[in-house]
């Protein structure tokens, strides 16, 4: 099978010929990982397409090019979509644009990026035949603020302020939600429109031991909005595969994931998730995207232990709906290439 087919199989429940690999949930910096001159594109079974900055967003990259490799602030690209939206965490004086809103009037007079009409992102189809003509499915994520919709809108509003808009001021979280969905809901589209296999949609809601809302806000606020932007895009590509990424404990909302199309969750991080209880529960038909490592696995376990987790995943997981990723980012320097070797290797020969 090709990993193109492998990743598919795995995200309709099925059992590949072998579990498919990844090394992430997002576009990963090949440069960052610094692998060996033997490294291979096929030792992964899936890419991530880099949705385009558009010519007007170019000074906004030179822009944030002194910020590259700020662990808080992200890459370049990262920084000058940030500066796109007015947000500008680089600024002592200025991290949250909308923090000082006081009413839905000041909030409908803040500038978003124009969100109406069809949206075809230069070069996207491009990508993803690309990564098809290599054997792989294609993914991609929206260009957004850390999440589609709870972190776009915390980043632009403050944590405290839009949690409390939440509660008190839930015209001012309504308005703020759908602007974001309408951004979130084109570029979805544009996704699809380009082909990609898989539509990757994230929004760290969970934290340690519980989520960051109340699972009735989340349903109140968030899955209406999720649904929309995953039947906008499933209109353009019936058979677009969506799977869901937030950090931390999301169990009391999967059931809602579920029934909205959602076929698999990521990172399922092993310190508050149970993926086996998760798999007992729903079966193959929510696949699981990660689940291997916690938090300095990558970094400091000896690559023996990363190979018996990878083992261990696939004996108590089985090999249907899984689709083995590192359930934290492996992009930073202290991750030893010997680790990531060791996953791929194990992934390949247990799967």
């Amino acid at each position: 099978m090709t990993g193109r087919e492998r990743i598919l199989e795995a995200l309709d429940g099925r059992a590949p010929d072998r579990v498919p690999l990844a090394l992430g949930f997002f576009a990963v910096d090949g440069a960052a990982l610094a692998p060996p001159a033997t490294w291979r594109e096929d030792l992964v079974d899936v890419a991530f397409v880099e949705f385009p900055i558009s010519a007007e967003e170019e000074t906004l990259r030179r822009r944030a090019q002194p910020y590259e490799g700020n662990t808080r602030l992200g890459t370049a690209g990262q920084v000058a979509r940030y500066a796109s939206w007015t947000y500008h965490p680089e600024s002592s004086d200025q991290r949250n644009p909308l923090e000082d809103a006081l009413t839905l009037a000041d909030l409908e007079r803040f500038g978003f990026p124009e969100a109406r009409g069809p949206f075809v992102a230069d070069g996207l189809a491009d990508q993803v035949a690309a990564i098809h003509a290599h054997g792989l499915a294609a993914a991609g994520n929206t260009p957004h603020l850390g999440g589609e919709l709870f972190e776009a809108a915390w980043r632009l509003r403050g944590l405290e302020q839009f949690l409390l808009d939440l509660v008190e001021r839930k015209d001012m979280a309504g308005y703020l939600l759908d602007r974001l969905g309408e951004l979130a809901r084109r570029n979805a589209v544009a996704l699809a429109t380009a082909g990609v296999d898989v539509l990757a949609l994230d929004d760290d809601v969970g934290m340690p031991g519980t989520m960051m809302i109340s699972p009735a806000t989340w349903r109140e606020f968030f899955r209406p909005r999720l649904t929309s932007i995953i039947e906008a895009a499933r209109a353009v590509n019936p058979a677009l595969r969506v799977a869901y990424h937030s950090d931390g404990h999301i169990e009391p909302i999967l059931d809602d994931l579920v029934e909205i199309g959602v076929q698999a969750v990521n990172p399922l991080q092993p310190e508050h998730m149970d993926a086996v209880r998760i798999r007992r529960r729903y079966g193959p038909r929510l696949a699981l995207w990660g689940t291997i490592g916690r938090q300095t696995t990558f970094s400091f376990a000896d690559p023996a232990e990363i190979r018996r987790e990878v083992r261990e995943r696939i004996d108590t997981l089985g090999p249907a709906g899984l689709v083995l990723a590192p359930a934290y980012d492996i992009d930073e320097p202290d991750v030893a290439w010997a680790s990531i070797a060791a996953f791929l290797e194990a992934g390949r020969r247990s799967g």
